[in-house]
C-alpha cells in the first residue's frame, strides 16, 4: 500500500475528533463516509482546508469527506489510525440529533454503498458479455457466454449475502450470522419446496414460499431484527455460554422469524414495488428520467444519491431493466465533465486549466465530484449549463423509455448497459448523451464569454480603470436576531460560501422583509426560501431555517409572488419560529449574495451583537 496519503489520513483522522468521536467508517466510490459521535468536536473548515480533501458535507447522519477516486487508498491509510468498528462499538451520540429520515439515509447509504464495487464489476462483465453478442463474438447458445453470464449474474443472485453482511456491519451485529440468515433464505432444500409448490408449516406456523434469489428488502428486514434480537440475548445469557447459546438462540429466533413472517412481508413490499415499477414504466418514466438527470448534482452535493440505489437494485432484480438511477445519471455526469471541460479550454487561468481538464475526463468516465466541487460549483455557471444541457439529454431519453439491463458505472464505460434486444435502446442513449453534450458545450460556452473574461491580467488593469468600479452597495438587513458568521451555520452548502459570501442571522422575529427595492426572482413553493434582485443589480438569496424544505410550506406564510416588484422594508414572509424549533429545525438564516463573483469584496457586519431590521448588514465593494 503506498504511504503517499498517510499524512492527509492522519489529519482527517486528528481534525475529526480522532479515534473516540468516530462510530462508523465506510466509503463509496469517492467519499469517506463518517458516522461521528459528536459532529461539533470536528473540524469542519479544518477539514476541508487539507490538500487532498475535495469538499465536506453533512448529510443524512454522516460527516462526508469528498476525496476521489482514490478515496479507497486514503481509506486504507484512514483505518489505521481509528479502527471505528473495533473501538466504538455500542458508542451512540448523545449530542447529534438524527431525525428518522437522516437515520434512514445514513442506514442506506451505509449499507449499499461498501458493496457498489461488487455490483457494478459484475454489471460491467454484463456488459462486456452484451459486447462480444453484439458483435457476433459469441453465441448465446455456447459455454463460453452460458459461464460468463452465471459469473456476472452470481453478485445478483447472492445479493441478499452482499445486503446481510453490510447491513449487519452497519447495524453493529454479527455479520456472519447475517450471512447464515441469507444462506437459509437462499437455501437449495428451501427453493425445492417453493418448487413442489405444497402448504409449509413450522411448529404449526404456515410459511409462503418465496424466492429470495436477487431480493433486497426481505433481507434488510431480517437483518434489523436480527440487530435487536442479538443484543436482547446478549444481555440474558451469562458470559460463560455466550459464545454458544447467543449465537445458536440469535439463528433459530430469527430465522423462524423470517420464514413465516419478516421475509414474507419484504416480499410482499417487494412485489407491490415491482407493480409501481411496472407502473412506472408505462406511466411515467420519462419524468422521473428527466427529473434524475436534471437534478444528479444537487442529490450529490448532498450526499443523498446512493439512497436512490436500493430503487436501482429493485427494479433491475424484479424488472431485468432499470431506468430510476442509470440513464438519468450517466447524463448527468457527462454534463458534468463536458461542462468542465469546456472551463478548461476556456480560462486563462494556467493552474485552473489542468484541474477542469483532468476533472472533466474523469466526469467523463462517471466520477463527478472533482469537477463538481473542484470547477462547476466554485464558477457556478458551468453547474447551471450542466444542468440545462442534462435537462435536454433527459427528456429525450425519457421520451424514448431508455432502460439499462445491469448495472455498474455511470459514464462511457456505462454505455454497453444499454445494449438489449431492441438495439434502439442503445441509440437511443447514445442521441441523448450527444444532445446533452451539445447543449452542454454550447451554453457553457455561451456563459463563459460573460463570465471568463476578465482574465486575472485584465482584473490587475481595471484597478486603474475608474470607469470600469461598480459602486460600493450596503446591504439591510432583512431578518431581526442575532448575527451569526456564515461560517458557523451548520450546512456546508452555505457554510462553504459554494453558493456565494453572505452572512447569517438567529432570527428572533419570524418575519422577512425587503433588503433593497428590487423584485422577486425566486419564490419556492415551500415558502422557506426567496431570491430578489435589486435594481442596482445586486441578487440576493435569503433561506430561512436549515433543512426546512422538509416542512413543505408549514409554518410559513408569503406576503409576495414570484415576479412582484418589492420596495425596500417591505414585507416578503412570514413565519411561526417556535413552531420551526419545536419540529426540530435549526433556524439560522443565511443571507447569500449568490452573484459574488460581480464584487471584489463582500464585507459583512461582524459585530456579535443583535440586529434590527434595516441595519446595514453588508457592503459590496465594486
Amino acid at each position: 500500500m503506498s504511504k503517499k496519503y498517510e499524512k492527509l489520513a492522519q489529519d482527517i483522522a486528528d481534525k475529526i475528533g480522532g479515534n473516540e468521536n468516530v462510530s462508523t467508517l465506510t466509503h463509496c466510490m469517492t467519499r469517506l463516509r463518517f458516522a461521528l459521535n459528536d459532529n461539533q468536536k470536528a473540524d469542519l473548515e479544518g477539514v476541508k482546508a487539507l490538500e487532498g480533501v475535495i469538499n465536506v458535507v453533512e448529510s443524512g447522519g454522516q460527516f462526508q469527506v469528498v476525496i476521489g477516486t482514490h478515496v479507497e487508498e486514503v481509506y486504507e491509510e484512514v483505518i489505521k489510525h481509528l479502527k471505528p468498528l473495533e473501538n466504538s462499538e455500542g458508542k451512540s451520540s448523545k449530542k447529534n440529533k438524527v431525525g428518522l429520515l437522516d437515520k434512514l439515509i445514513d442506514f442506506i447509504s451505509g449499507t449499499f454503498s461498501p458493496i457498489v464495487p461488487a455490483i457494478a464489476g459484475a454489471g460491467m462483465i454484463k456488459a462486456l458479455l452484451a459486447l462480444l453478442l453484439l458483435f457476433n463474438l459469441i453465441s448465446r447458445d455456447s459455454q463460453t457466454y452460458y459461464v460468463v453470464n452465471f459469473i456476472a449474474d452470481a453478485a445478483f443472485y447472492f445479493l441478499p449475502f452482499l445486503l446481510a453482511y453490510s447491513a449487519a456491519n452497519k447495524l453493529k451485529c454479527n455479520p456472519a450470522l447475517a450471512m447464515v440468515l441469507a444462506g437459509i433464505l437462499l437455501h437449495p432444500n428451501f427453493a425445492q419446496l417453493n418448487t413442489a409448490g405444497e402448504a409449509v408449516e413450522i411448529f404449526g406456523m404456515p410459511m409462503r414460499l418465496v424466492s429470495y434469489g436477487s431480493s433486497v428488502i426481505p433481507i434488510l428486514l431480517i437483518v434489523f431484527v436480527q440487530s435487536y434480537i442479538e443484543r436482547f440475548v446478549k444481555k440474558i445469557i451469562p458470559d460463560a455460554i455466550k459464545i454458544i447459546f447467543v449465537p445458536m438462540i440469535t439463528i433459530f429466533v430469527t430465522a423462524i422469524l423470517a420464514l413465516t413472517i419478516i421475509g414474507p412481508l419484504g416480499s410482499f413490499v417487494g412485489d407491490y414495488m415491482a407493480m409501481g415499477f411496472e407502473f412506472l414504466g408505462s406511466q411515467g418514466a420519462w419524468l422521473v428520467i428527466f427529473l434524475v438527470a436534471t437534478l444528479w448534482p444537487i442529490l450529490v452535493m448532498f450526499g443523498i444519491h446512493h439512497s436512490i440505489v436500493p430503487l436501482s437494485l429493485a427494479q433491475i432484480t424484479t424488472a431485468g431493466y432499470e431506468n430510476i438511477l442509470g440513464p438519468g445519471a450517466i447524463i448527468s455526469n457527462i454534463s458534468q465533465g463536458v461542462a468542465a471541460l469546456v472551463v478548461g479550454w476556456r480560462t486563462k487561468d494556467t493552474s485552473f486549466k489542468q484541474i477542469a481538464n483532468a476533472s472533466g475526463i474523469t466526469g467523463l468516465m462517471g466520477i463527478t465530484e472533482p469537477a463538481l466541487y473542484g470547477v462547476n460549483l466554485p464558477k457556478k455557471y458551468p453547474l447551471i449549463a450542466a444542468m440545462i444541457g442534462s435537462a435536454c439529454g433527459g427528456l429525450y431519453a425519457g421520451l424514448m423509455g431508455v432502460s439499462r439491463y445491469a448495472t455498474g458505472a455511470s459514464g462511457i464505460p456505462a454505455i454497453p448497459l444499454y445494449i438489449g434486444e431492441n438495439i434502439w435502446n442503445l441509440y437511443s442513449i447514445l442521441i441523448a448523451l450527444v444532445i446533452t453534450a451539445v447543449v452542454t458545450a454550447v451554453v457553457t460556452y455561451a456563459l463563459s464569454l460573460k463570465y471568463e473574461k476578465d482574465t486575472p491580467k485584465q482584473k490587475e488593469n481595471s484597478k486603474d480603470d475608474k470607469t470600469l468600479r461598480i459602486k460600493d452597495t450596503v446591504i439591510t438587513n432583512p431578518i431581526k436576531g442575532q448575527i451569526v458568521a456564515l461560517k458557523d451555520v451548520k450546512d456546508n452548502a452555505f457554510a462553504s460560501e459554494a453558493m456565494g459570501k453572505g452572512i447569517a442571522i438567529e432570527p428572533s422575529e419570524g418575519k422577512v422583509v425587503a433588503p433593497f427595492s428590487g423584485k422577486i426572482v425566486l419564490l419556492f413553493p415551500t415558502k422557506h426560501a426567496i431570491g430578489l434582485l435589486s435594481d442596482d443589480g445586486v441578487e440576493i438569496l435569503i433561506h430561512v431555517g436549515l433543512n426546512t424544505v422538509e416542512l413543505n410550506g408549514k409554518y410559513f406564510e408569503a406576503h409576495v409572488e414570484q415576479g412582484q416588484k418589492v420596495t425596500k422594508g417591505q414585507t416578503l414572509l412570514t413565519f411561526d419560529l417556535e413552531k420551526i424549533r419545536q419540529a426540530g429545525y435549526v433556524t439560522q438564516t443565511p443571507i447569500i449574495v449568490t452573484n459574488t463573483h460581480n464584487y471584489s469584496d463582500v464585507i459583512t457586519n461582524n459585530s456579535n451583537r443583535n440586529i434590527d431590521f434595516n441595519n446595514e448588514l453588508l457592503v459590496l465593494k465594486g
